[in-house]
This record gives C-alpha cells, sequence and structure tokens, in this order.
C-alpha cells in the first residue's frame, strides 16, 4: 500500500467540502480533497436550485457544484477522485485508506460527508428522481406553488415540511403509514389544523406515476385493501436522512443517530485536529448555503490549529 503526507485532508465533497476547500487553499493549507462515493453530493440530483446566494436566476445542482469545483481548483486545492474506505484517528498524525490502496496521513482532517436521504425505494420513485420526486420540500416546495402534492412520513419533520408545503401549494396529501403519528403533539395539530393538508391513514405509496415527470401516485390503504391514485405534481419523501459518518464512529462521538458530535459554536469534533461539517453534523437546516457556512467555519477551525500546533512546537524547542 503506498503511502502519502498531506498537511490538510478534506473527506467528501458538496457545499461544504468544496467552501472548506475554498477557504484552506486560501490560507495556504494546500488542502486534498476527496470527493467521495457521489462527486458534488446530493445536489448532484437536483435539478433546480433557486436559494443558493449568488444565482438570481437559479442555477441546477450539477452546476452549482461544478462551479464550486472550479473555485476550489483555481485557489490550489487538490481534488481527487476516490472514496474513503477507513480512517485512524488513534494517534496524533490521522489517517485515511483510500479505495483500500492507498493510505493518507494528514496534520488535520475535515469530514463533510454529508447524509443520504432515505428512500421508499420503488423503481418509479428513482427514475422520477428530481422530475418531481424530491427529499426536501424547503429547497423544492417553491416549484409547485399552487399545485397539488403529496408528503410520505410522520414525524416531525415529515409535519414541518407538509405545513411548509402547505402555504405553497394548493393541497397537499401526507401518506402516513400507520393510524397514529410520531410526530409531537404540537406539530400534529399544527398538521391538523390546516385546511389543505389532507391525511391519508394506514397507506402505503405503491408506485409514483408519470413519464417524464410527477403526474400522480398510487396509495394502498393496509387495513381496507383498497388503492386510489391521486393526482399530483409534486412528491416529497420525508422519512429521514442517514449521516455517511460509519467509518468515524471508533474515533468520534456520535450522536444517537450518527451525526457527529461537534463543539457548540465550532466544528470540532471530540478528536483534536479532526473537524466535520455540513450534513454529516447537521440534522437540523441541511441546507446548502448552511453546508457551506459550516465548511467555512471548519477550514478556518482548522487553521487556527495548526497554527496553535506550531507555537507549541516552537515553545518546545
Amino acid at each position: 500500500m503506498t503511502t502519502e503526507h498531506v498537511n490538510c485532508l478534506i473527506i467528501g465533497s458538496g457545499p461544504a467540502g468544496y467552501t472548506a476547500a475554498i477557504y484552506a487553499s486560501r490560507a495556504g493549507m494546500k488542502p486534498v480533497l476527496y470527493q467521495g462515493m457521489q462527486p458534488g453530493g446530493q445536489l448532484t440530483i437536483t435539478n433546480e436550485v433557486d436559494n443558493f446566494p449568488g444565482y438570481p436566476d437559479g442555477v441546477n445542482g450539477p452546476q452549482l457544484m461544478a462551479d464550486l469545483e472550479q473555485q476550489a481548483r483555481r485557489f490550489g486545492s487538490d481534488i481527487r477522485y476516490g472514496v474513503v474506505t477507513s480512517v485512524d484517528f488513534s494517534g496524533p498524525i490521522h489517517k485515511a485508506v483510500i479505495d483500500d490502496q492507498q493510505e493518507i496521513s494528514a496534520n488535520v482532517v475535515i469530514i463533510s460527508t454529508g447524509a443520504s436521504a432515505k428512500w421508499l425505494g420503488l423503481p418509479s420513485e428513482m427514475r422520477l428522481n428530481g422530475l418531481g420526486v424530491s427529499a426536501c420540500a424547503v429547497c423544492d416546495g417553491f416549484f409547485f406553488r399552487g399545485k397539488d402534492v403529496a408528503i410520505v412520513g410522520a414525524g416531525d419533520t415529515a409535519a414541518e415540511e407538509a405545513s411548509y408545503l402547505a402555504n405553497l401549494c394548493r393541497k397537499v396529501y401526507m401518506i402516513v403509514r400507520r393510524g397514529e403519528m410520531r410526530a409531537s403533539k404540537f406539530m400534529q395539530n399544527r398538521v391538523k389544523s390546516l385546511p389543505n393538508i389532507e391525511i391519508l391513514w394506514n397507506s402505503e405509496t405503491e408506485e409514483v406515476l408519470g413519464e417524464e415527470e410527477v403526474t400522480g401516485a398510487l396509495i394502498k390503504n393496509a387495513v381496507t385493501g383498497e388503492k386510489r391514485v391521486i393526482d399530483i405534481s409534486g412528491f416529497f419523501v420525508a422519512i429521514g436522512h442517514v449521516p455517511n459518518t460509519a467509518i468515524f464512529k471508533p474515533y468520534i462521538e456520535l450522536d444517537e443517530t450518527g451525526y457527529i458530535i461537534t463543539e457548540k459554536g465550532s466544528t470540532r469534533t471530540s478528536m483534536p485536529g479532526v473537524f466535520a461539517c455540513g450534513d454529516a453534523q447537521d440534522n437540523t437546516y441541511r441546507q446548502a448555503v448552511t453546508a457551506a457556512g459550516t465548511g467555512c467555519m471548519a477550514a478556518l477551525d482548522a487553521e487556527r490549529y495548526l497554527a496553535m500546533k506550531e507555537v507549541e512546537m516552537h515553545a518546545e524547542a
């Protein structure tokens, strides 16, 4: 296995990773960024991004990620294809293995591996992803203003996103698998109080309908067995996210759902010299602009950490 030492290793791309690379490069940290299994992250499967600052006419997700990557490269970031398959943060120099073939050691590590939305697993859902199927109502709800949509889920996030959609859309079908919701009483009451939300209890989606865009959904009632088609233009899935953090679990502190715990007001993890940004540590906002903001924070935190270590080394000498 070949080995290489770098000053700053960034694991993962997307708005957080690329922004961290931009700031780290400008600070002279010579970052090396490995893009991971999905270069550019979740936004590469998003057709239109209408709420990222600096794009008055909107931008499609892949183009936004290409722009951020190009900007990072302009400042000298070493951006590489490859997946970090394991890490070892047990020593003062942190290590990562790329594609089970190459070992990289680094003075500082910035984790920006993001999170993956949970999906229902329907072939039609995957086929129409970005064509009316979305896992983010806040990101994509605007495109369905005045239209009928459906949202799947029963927790606080689903209830919150259903309420958000209700302010934009003509009608919102909320598809709940059981006869009750997992959301807090407050959020349940909020959803039930909105006249344009119809809750479909004990219901599951059998198929998302449409050829080139969503036109409806086939819903089955688990109690009666009755099937019905609802006419919709948008289909939102709000059944949770899974942070891409499993390989870090032996070395840094995660919460009960797998998100990396960072010190309040910083991107510092429980391991000195390891920083986390973006959706890998944010289970609240999960927006491109907030991910980019924490990427900036992570690079600044890493820069200060390296400066502090240099001062300590000079003091010991």
